[in-house]
This record gives C-alpha cells, sequence and structure tokens, in this order.
C-alpha cells in the first residue's frame, strides 16, 4: 500500500514527496524567471494572437496555414496552451505537433525560415523586454530545427 506522502513512478519504485516539490519548484522558477522579464500569460495572448495575424496575410505562410487551418478560434488557443507550456511550463498543452506538421507536404526549410523571421519581427515589435525576445526565440529555433528535421529533412514515408 502506497503512504499517503508517497506516490509509485512508472517503474513502480517509491518516491517521495520531495521529488514532486522539486517539480514544483522549477517550475515556480521558471514562471518567476519568466515574469521578470515581462512573460507572462498576457503576453503569450497578444503574441500569440498579433502573430497568427500575421503569418494569415503573408505571402508566402499564408496560404499554407489557411489552407491547413479551417477554424482559427481553437488554433488560436490551441497555439496559446502551446506557447504556455513551452515558455512558462504550465503543462497546458497536450497535443502532438509532429504529426499535425507532418501533414504538410509542401513545407519547406524556406517556410520555416521565414516563420522563425516574422516569429522575431513579432517579438521585436511586441515584447516587453529584449530579453524576452531571447527567451522566445530561443524556444523558437529549437521548435522550429525539430519539426523541420521531422518534415522536410526526415520526413515520413507516405504510401503511394
Amino acid at each position: 500500500m502506497i503512504q499517503p506522502d508517497r506516490f509509485l513512478n512508472m517503474e513502480g519504485l517509491k518516491m517521495s514527496k520531495f521529488v514532486v516539490r522539486s517539480a514544483d519548484q522549477r517550475r515556480a522558477d521558471i514562471q518567476e524567471r519568466a515574469r521578470i522579464i515581462g512573460v507572462d500569460e498576457a503576453y503569450i495572448s497578444t503574441l500569440v494572437g498579433i502573430f497568427y495575424q500575421r503569418i494569415r496575410k503573408d505571402e508566402v505562410l499564408g496560404p499554407i496555414f489557411n489552407e491547413a487551418i479551417d477554424d482559427w478560434g481553437p488554433h488560436l488557443e490551441k497555439m496559446k496552451k502551446f506557447w504556455s507550456a513551452v515558455a512558462l511550463n504550465t503543462g497546458a498543452y497536450s497535443g502532438r505537433p509532429v504529426p499535425a506538421h507532418q501533414k504538410l507536404s509542401s513545407v519547406t526549410s524556406d517556410h520555416f525560415a521565414r516563420w522563425l523571421a516574422l516569429f522575431k519581427e513579432t517579438l521585436e515589435d511586441t515584447a516587453p523586454t529584449p530579453q524576452a525576445v531571447d527567451y522566445f526565440m530561443e524556444r523558437a529555433e529549437r521548435i522550429a530545427k525539430s519539426l523541420q528535421l521531422a518534415t522536410v529533412t526526415n520526413p515520413p514515408q507516405r504510401s503511394s
């Protein structure tokens, strides 16, 4: 029987609340560092809203996104949760971005470069501090690289 102050991890090993507090403390530390540079849920909402307005109007990315997304309202909410999870470690997002992007067979490395450039422009226009620009760009570059590897460099095998 599990003690009230213990739980089982995936291997069935007992772990103390110390581990849980440690994860909670890590989350709190990330959120505090983000808050100091002006990154919070309100800013994430602003960033996502403005960025995707620009995406929709962009000559290069607009056609791809507008064809892939039927209803922008739910997509924007999903992106707010995604960036909340990425920037604030909230755990708000539970989607699977790689399979969603693998469906876009026309996406190239140039599209990822344009996405990053537009994201940086949006950050530079909206971010509360230069540190917030760097904070998001570090994460955006990592995400773009990962998605590019999964969709362009090593795309899934498509049945013909």
